[in-house]
């Protein structure tokens, strides 16, 4: 019986380290690594060990034989991974191997090499999602450093906690394992300290060796047509933060009045946001939803939840995981909008939704029903269910409405497989818009800000003209990557820091520890 890695894969690699046989794949150091949607098991050469399975932070790994009927598409995405990808395959390593004990392995290498007398270090770490939590890890198991972790909410967790859907538990199970980190013996955690407003950048690096800030991208990309800042636009970010019960976002901030919203986007966001808007509210009450948008689930009106892509179906920005798990929705239906001739064309062409691993997007829509909605109409969903309509090759134009949203102009086109073809517009209505089309970095006090990318400048994690500060994360990269992105990430800036301490540049500290914990609970 072989192992499968299924939906909510955080690609932290934690499985390929303990893997006897190596038959997890693409490990760090191939080509693949990181671009992937998921790692993948080779079904033949997986001895049925467990290990993999005892080391997933999100419970992703499990025995082909026991995978749901839901789940079952994912052991033929594990196998297909490997036809044709140039890994190993059946057990298949070095010239001379006759199983799959007998993978070859690389020589081993050592990044990082410390001095004898490496002196503990005092390093802040500002944010205590996946990023920063990545960051201390590496610092507390690999140095002897004594590690401050600052976060300007009441309650650590950041991305984990306040943005991963509440029907995703197992993705937020890994917050589990950043969380033993918390009441570590070198750990000091101050929550509800806020750098910039409680205390200054400079004030917290007078006080430690290095600074590293993972404060992530707290805002998000805006539209930038008619209409944006109506009453009922809002942006997905502010949905997400609402559901999970986000401090800074009002219970009240969103409305589900309407039978009809209209999501701008397709990715993974654009989809928690959409599954969540036509669950069945029973199946989240014990989830950690929080209660105001449980409520406002129970009384909404929503029907039918529109995604807006400008690209077609072989471009949709959502991983096939995500997009295969919406499939099975109980409850609810999935429709493709006919309303142009390359999305059909686009679709007919790809090939099996579970070939090379679910990368051909647009295979996974072959067996979804494509109609030419009629917008004028309402929601067509009948015995209470509801329906999630892909709009592809299509974007907003304007958000029209008198004092609230009443409906989204977007182009409506039917060109050939060629692009060719008239395009016109069209007007959906809605009472609901939320925007995902991405998160955006903020500027942060003291620290050099790049506004076209929203990052701080650096080089591989030191912050540009700061000696002694660093970066990690969604704010040193920009947002892209999943949870396990941020191990590798954290592993770099972490490396430079410490190559910057063997080689001396750290400015000295003139506060220490205890003054620091008095000046945090003054300014608090």
């Amino acid at each position: 019986m072989t192992f499968a890695i299924t939906q909510n894969c955080c690609t932290d690699a934690a499985c390929v380290a303990v893997c006897p046989v190596n038959c997890i794949h693409p490990a760090p150091g191939e080509r693949d690594f990181g671009t992937t949607e998921a790692l993948y098991i080779d079904p033949g050469a997986c001895i049925d060990c467990g290990a993999c399975a005892d080391a997933c932070p999100v419970d992703a790994v499990h025995p082909v034989a026991e995978l749901t009927p839901a789940q079952q598409p994912y052991a033929g995405i594990n196998a297909a991974y490997f036809e044709g990808t140039g890994q190993p395959a059946s057990g298949a390593g070095a010239e001379g191997d006759h199983g799959p004990n007998f993978h070859a392995w690389g020589a081993p290498s050592f990044d990082r090499v410390l001095p004898a007398d490496f002196a503990p270090l005092r390093v802040a770490i500002v944010g205590t999602g996946p990023a920063g939590m990545y960051a201390a890890e590496d610092l507390l198991l690999h140095t002897r450093s004594e590690v401050t972790l600052v976060d300007r909410l009441p309650a650590p967790g950041g991305l984990i906690r306040y943005g991963v859907a509440p029907d995703h538990p197992a993705t937020k199970r890994i917050g589990e394992t950043f969380a033993r980190f918390h009441t570590h013996p070198r750990v000091r955690l101050h929550l509800g300290l806020d750098v910039g407003t409680h205390i200054t950048a400079d004030e917290l690096a007078a006080h430690h060796d290095a600074v590293i800030y993972a404060v992530g991208a707290a805002s998000d990309r805006r539209l930038g047509i008619p209409g944006e800042d109506l009453p009922g636009s809002i942006a997905a970010t502010t949905f997400v933060a609402w559901y999970n019960a986000h401090p800074e976002v009002a219970p009240d901030a969103v409305d589900l009045s309407s039978d009809r919203v209209v999501v701008v986007g397709n990715g993974n966001v654009a989809l928690d946001v959409a599954r969540i808007l036509v669950s069945d509210p029973d199946s989240l009450a014990g989830t950690a939803i929080a209660g105001h948008a449980l409520e406002e689930l129970r009384r909404s009106k929503v029907r039918e939840v529109v995604l807006l892509g400008r690209r077609g179906p072989e471009h949709a920005a959502c991983t096939g995981t995500e997009l295969l798990a919406l499939k099975n929705l109980p409850g609810v239906d999935l429709v493709v909008d006919d309303h142009d001739a390359r999305i059909g064309t686009a679709i007919d062409a790809a090939g099996a939704a579970g070939a090379a691993g679910a990368a051909h997007k647009a295979g996974l829509f072959q067996d979804v029903p494509r109609e030419a909605v009629d917008w004028s109409a309402p929601p067509r969903t009948a015995g209470g269910r509801r329906r999630i309509v892909f709009r592809f090759h299509s974007e907003p134009l304007a958000l029209h409405g008198d004092g609230h949203l009443r409906a989204v102009r977007v182009t409506s086109g039917a060109g050939d497989a060629r692009g060719a073809g008239e395009a016109g517009e069209q007007e959906i209505p809605a009472g609901l818009a939320l925007r995902a089309i991405g998160y955006r970095g903020v500027p942060q006090a003291g620290l050099p800000f790049d506004e076209e990318s929203g990052t701080v400048p650096h080089e591989g994690g030191r912050v540009t003209g700061r000696p002694g500060t660093y970066v990690v994360g969604w704010i040193k990269r920009g947002p892209s990557g999943g949870i396990g992105t941020n191990r590798r990430c954290a592993a770099e800036t972490v490396g430079t820091l410490l190559a910057d301490a063997v080689a001396g540049r750290l400015p000295a500290p003139t506060g220490g520890a205890r003054a620091f914990r008095r000046l945090a609970r003054r300014r608090r």
